[in-house]
């Protein structure tokens, strides 16, 4: 049974950064779960956290995209969007290609109210200036006009995609924060965020040290015996 992501390490990676989970991911050999070229559209006020929904682009075949499309509910785009679970983040491979719009303000504001957590997507966004002033996670290569159908054609739902340069597989736990977006994959995931809380503790820490003059030499890393000991005092001292 493919395991779910649970409340415990949702509320673990809500306080994590991306660069941190990179790290740790790093670890494990894993060096390519950031997705390339993805920024927030609007402000970022907490970490997006949720399970990947998948929808794949391919290039669109002008006979099969008019936009009488749109007309036929069983349309991937729209389907996708009315299925998408709550709490899950929406992610779109648009094959790195922002000339036509993954999606705009309509559709995301569905996906919003209908509770999903986030979108991200390779390619970009139509009225962005209006989702930006939404209160919800969206994420994209850059703003683009021009309707999807121009270039592209919506086929598979929630199947394994690329977005970024990045393996997304449903049910992957997908983090975003203002510097980007990352994936993890779901089996590895109560481990990675809990030795991502570890160690954004003792960043928290060396950062403390290193604003009061502090040379990082044996600090970062922690080479010297003395960093362990001073370490668990600040942790206690700090409730951490």
């Amino acid at each position: 049974m493919t395991p779910k992501l649970s409340a415990k390490t949702r509320e673990k990676l809500l306080q994590v950064s991306t660069a941190t989970l990179c790290t740790a991911l790093f670890k494990r050999g894993l060096r390519n779960q950031f997705i390339q070229d993805v920024r927030p559209v609007g402000k970022t006020v907490r970490n997006m956290v949720g399970e990947a929904y998948t929808l794949r682009y391919i290039p669109a075949r002008e006979d099969l995209n008019p936009l009488t499309v749109f007309r036929d509910r069983a349309h991937p785009q729209r389907k996708a969007v009315e299925e998408c679970p709550q709490g899950a983040v929406f992610v779109i491979d648009s094959r790195k290609d922002p000339r036509a719009a993954s999606a705009g303000s309509i559709l995301i504001t569905r996906l919003m109210l209908r509770g999903a957590e986030g979108v991200v997507t390779d390619g970009g966004f139509r009225d962005s200036p209006e989702i930006a002033e939404l209160p919800f996670h969206a994420y994209h290569n850059r703003p683009s006009a021009p309707t999807n159908l121009t270039l592209h054609q919506a086929v598979d739902i929630n199947v394994p995609i690329g977005c970024g340069d990045v393996a997304v597989f449903p049910g992957d736990v997908v983090v975003g924060d203002g510097e980007g977006v990352i994936v993890i994959p779901i089996d590895i995931a109560d481990d990675i965020a809990d030795e991502s809380v570890e160690m954004t503790a003792f960043e928290d820490f060396v950062l403390e040290q290193v604003n009061g003059g502090r040379s990082i030499l044996g600090l970062y890393p922690p080479t010297d015996p003395e960093t362990g000991v001073e370490f668990e005092r600040w942790r206690k001292a700090s409730n951490r």
